[in-house]
């Protein structure tokens, strides 16, 4: 029994923030941004950009794309973020209502960037052991870019985050672009490093709070968290991808191509030197920055525009996310008879 990609959508805001302005915002010099953070410009929401409104019309693209009726769906995944149109809200639901999928249920999950990845391994996992669900969608919007406060340099590695979203088909039975096997990682000593300090259970939001900024994003734990990062990050990131090429039979020789998060310069050639990588088996989204989970799905949408990837390829899938979470998908991209 295979789970295939069918097809994938996404969704990109028009509204732009250039590196100029991220520099001016921070007070960094220009080529500071544009050349070791490596954001020439990203995606911020207009007017209409709600998170899970973006995900809807990622969906859409995504059944317009791979000729699917809505009907046809059986669950609904939503791999957004917990921060949308309205708190203490099923994201999937909304979804599953403006797309038609009238046959389907749907839930969210959440693994902040490392959300899609987790949730390529449950939707694969509900297909191989449950004969009711043959068609599974995952979709969903990021905009957590509103929670960036650019003066505050303790969340500087955080500037890159954008806007937009991005959807993506699954099937069983599909011989094409098979879903193989997935590696993901966890680490809760990193659990309460980087939060938004109010507006939960244990500091209630104020509008005290509000007038100083502190419903944003912040680390609480700077040094500690940048030396046990140094020390734990990278291995684990270059674990769970040589791992899950293991598990699917694979090894680091065989990869063709690799959707990778945006991350600062530096780190992105790393990766690809320790792989054996060429800068073309990859996409550096230095127009897009961060967009959280959806990143490995507009990796490949931009990989397939300009031929970086081709029936017969190996490609990963592989993301990080603050908590910390490290996961890999390795999918055979093409046709599979």
């Amino acid at each position: 029994m295979t789970v295939g990609i069918v097809s994938t959508g996404v969704y990109i805001p028009e509204t732009k923030m250039t590196g100029e302005e991220i520099a001016k915002r921070a007070n960094l010099p220009v080529d500071v941004v544009k050349t070791k953070m490596g954001i020439t410009q990203k995606p911020i929401p207009g007017e209409n950009d709600h998170t899970v409104a973006m995900g809807v019309w990622a969906a859409k693209e995504a059944l317009r794309k791979g000729n699917v009726d809505a009907k046809e769906i059986d669950v609904i995944i939503y791999i957004g973020e917990e921060y949308k149109e309205y708190p203490l809200w099923t994201a999937a639901i909304k979804i599953q209502e403006e797309i038609g999928a009238h046959h389907a249920w749907g839930f969210d999950v959440a693994l902040r960037c490392g959300t899609t990845i987790m949730a390529i391994k449950v939707a694969k996992s509900l297909m191989l052991t449950d004969d009711s669900v043959k068609t599974v969608l995952l979709a969903g919007g990021y905009r957590n870019g509103d929670f960036i406060d650019y003066e505050n340099e303790r969340t500087r590695f955080m500037f890159n985050l954008g806007a937009g979203g991005a959807a993506m088909i699954l099937r069983r039975d599909h011989h094409e672009n098979l879903i193989l096997e997935t590696e993901l990682m966890t680490d809760g000593s990193f659990s309460e490093d980087v939060v938004v300090p109010v507006g939960g259970t244990k500091s209630p939001l104020t509008a005290e709070d509000l007038e100083n900024g502190l419903y944003r994003l912040d680390v609480l734990d700077p040094v500690g968290m940048k030396a046990r990062l140094e020390q734990k990050s990278m291995q684990n990131f270059l674990k769970v991808i040589r791992t899950s090429l293991q598990k699917s039979g694979f090894t680091e020789k065989d990869l063709n191509y690799l959707a990778i998060l945006h991350m600062k310069r530096s780190a992105h050639d790393f990766v690809l030197r320790e792989l054996g990588l060429e800068e073309d088996q990859s996409m550096y989204l230095h127009e897009y920055g961060h967009i959280g989970q959806m990143d490995q799905i507009l990796s490949i949408e931009l990989a397939l525009q300009e031929g970086k990837l081709k029936d017969g390829d190996v490609a990963v899938l592989v993301s990080a996310g603050i908590g910390y979470a490290w996961g890999a998908v390795t999918v055979k991209w093409g046709g599979n008879q």
